[in-house]
């Protein structure tokens, strides 16, 4: 009778952990950082930009945001090389490193979610907030910057954060560039050592331990938000 054996996990567990689970949280961190800075400038046009920038830009979010993120890895992947190359005026394509091409794919693809959250927190700030602020002299820029974003931040931050969370799982899917997070590392490692559910348990409860604790944390911010 075979038992479970997960001495491949403590034997590689610096591995999996420095290497593989701290590529996934370094993407995680930075996608979601420059998805947050560029999704709030494109919250910025779709409510206060022109016309045509504003069409331009729910374009762009509206279908994003209806094709699998899997298509929107493999077309930045493919085609960024063609796009660099003719930026540059190169005459044959310029290949990008999967490192890079997943830093971008995943920023575009969640500055398209963080967009309409933003957006959301802005519309629900009361507009007598930005009629008081500018009444005591303020211009148009400094009622957004510190007057109604940061009311809209405060009111988003739960979601602002869960959202994050299902970037941290979705990272898993740099896999398709060959790189190697956690999902990777673990996969390598249960293919030369034959111990595949072990291996997949252990990433599981990994994942699970760390969305429980975020989602404990965001309901706790949650609650605090309501009593103030």
């Amino acid at each position: 009778m075979n038992y479970a054996n997960f001495s491949a996990i403590t034997s590689n567990l610096s591995y999996l952990i420095i290497d593989g689970f701290g590529l996934t949280i370094k993407l995680t961190v930075l996608c979601a950082t420059a998805g947050l800075i560029l999704g709030t400038g494109l919250a910025v046009i779709r409510l206060y930009g022109p016309r045509w920038a504003q069409i331009l830009v729910a374009t762009y979010v509206n279908l994003v945001r209806s094709i699998p993120l899997i298509l929107v890895i493999f077309w930045v992947y493919f085609l960024s090389p063609y796009v660099v190359a003719w930026v540059v005026s190169a005459p044959n394509p310029i290949q990008v490193n999967a490192y890079a091409s997943a830093l971008v794919t995943f920023s575009l693809f969640e500055a398209c979610y963080y967009c309409e959250i933003i957006r959301a927190g802005v519309l629900a700030v009361p507009n007598g907030q930005a009629f008081a602020a500018r009444a005591l002299g303020l211009s148009g820029v400094q009622v957004f910057t510190a007057v109604v974003l940061p009311q809209a931040i405060r009111h988003t931050a739960p979601i602002l954060i869960l959202q994050a969370v299902v970037l941290f799982q979705d990272v898993s899917l740099v896999y398709v560039l060959s790189l190697t997070d956690f999902v990777g590392a673990a996969t390598q490692i249960a293919q030369q050592q034959n111990s595949i559910v072990e291996m997949y348990v252990f990433v599981a409860l990994v994942y699970f331990i760390v969305c429980f604790l975020c989602t404990k944390g965001v309901r706790r911010l949650q609650q605090r938000l309501a009593t103030r």
